[in-house]
């Protein structure tokens, strides 16, 4: 007999999966430390249950799959929080579960780099969070967050599509709207958000030109913004905040940028010697010299402006890599597969 979603959810959650994954004609697959695997005990999927499984999850939302072809949402399912998305492809319904964790992890606890530990002090500016899906960025947005709330008394309004972490006020007042059910788009939201009083705006991802403009107005006018990317490095970052504008307005953009980005941490998750994931964290604070390359264009220069600003706490990802390897963290395999510049890291793994 057919496992119900609650199973699976269950079933994952005792496996520590990370993801799941429905799709006609595969048995149901568990993601566990980045790497696919069948679920035990699950037969290949038919068209008739992938459709049980859609309506069950989408529940009163199912005809939003039929009109715009995807869906996203998040529940509670088996007493886990998961984050779902429905989506069509070949004519059937396939779903992508990311299981997520009631628990926010302390700041401290997430193996950051010791500035990132600052970054709840900082009153205003641009903090950029960047890396591919499921690098961890949701949690670590979500640990500044909850250090906010534990230390000041400010106005926090969060903007997700859709929300994954419940946060519950604590010296904070806490607004979480989530795209699609508290308003109906990010650009509704961000127009409306500068009138609600915020000292603290997270946005959930910046996707194009009007929430990138709106985050760097709300930083000039002395909001803190916390924000994501899906860019692997800090100088890609840039280039991608940049290149959505036409190019007549480029060059003002880069100067706004200049102005109000604080820091771009760049994340991803590798695999621990002995098991499990790992964070590789590279931090870019910006400097006075990056702040000039970046007001001038000179972003190909920003990698090695950040290779010799260890003295304000910046780290290049080679050099969190090659941290982790000498902490015995990693095996050296595991650092060069993950590194930017390979033969660097080759060379200071002992990799020849």
């Amino acid at each position: 007999m057919p496992k119900s979603v609650a199973e699976l959810v269950a079933q994952a959650h005792d496996a520590n999966a990370s993801d799941i994954h429905l799709v006609r004609g595969l048995p149901p697959k568990f993601r566990v430390d980045g790497a696919l695997c069948d679920m035990p005990g699950c037969e290949p999927l038919g068209d008739e249950l992938c459709e049980v499984y859609a309506r069950e999850l989408a529940g009163r939302s199912y005809d939003r799959i039929k009109d715009i072809g995807e869906l996203d949402l998040a529940l509670t399912i088996a007493n886990v929080r998961v984050r779902v998305n429905l989506f069509r492809q070949k004519g059937s319904v396939s779903a992508a579960l990311r299981l997520l964790s009631d628990v926010i992890p302390p700041l401290e606890s997430l193996g950051l780099p010791p500035a990132v530990l600052e970054f709840p002090r900082l009153q205003r500016g641009i903090i950029l969070v960047t890396g591919e899906t499921g690098s961890g960025k949701s949690t670590t947005m979500a640990a500044l967050l909850d250090q906010i709330n534990h230390t000041r008394t400010d106005h926090i309004i969060t903007l997700e599509d859709p929300i994954e972490y419940v946060h519950t006020p604590d010296r904070c007042v806490i607004n979480q709207r989530e795209i699609g059910t508290d308003t109906e788009s990010y650009a509704d939201a961000l127009r409306a958000v500068l009138r609600e009083d915020p000292d603290v705006i997270l946005i959930g991802e910046m996707r194009d030109l009007n929430t990138i403009e709106t985050a760097l107005t709300a930083a000039e006018t002395g909001h803190l913004v916390l924000a994501t990317l899906h860019t692997k490095s800090a100088a890609d970052s840039i280039d991608r905040m940049v290149d959505v504008f036409p190019e007549g307005q480029q060059r003002q953009i880069r100067m706004q940028v200049s102005t109000c980005l604080h820091a771009v941490l760049s994340q991803q998750l590798v695999r621990r010697r002995g098991g499990g994931r790992v964070l590789a964290a590279e931090l870019m604070m910006v400097t006075p010299a990056i702040r000039n390359l970046i007001r001038e264009g000179k972003t190909p220069q920003i990698a090695n402006a950040l290779a010799t600003s260890a003295a304000v706490g910046s780290i290049t990802m080679d050099n969190a890599l090659i941290d982790l390897y000498r902490h015995s963290l990693v095996d050296a395999q595991t650092a060069i597969d993950a590194a930017h510049d390979v033969d660097y890291v080759t060379k200071n793994t002992g990799r020849f």
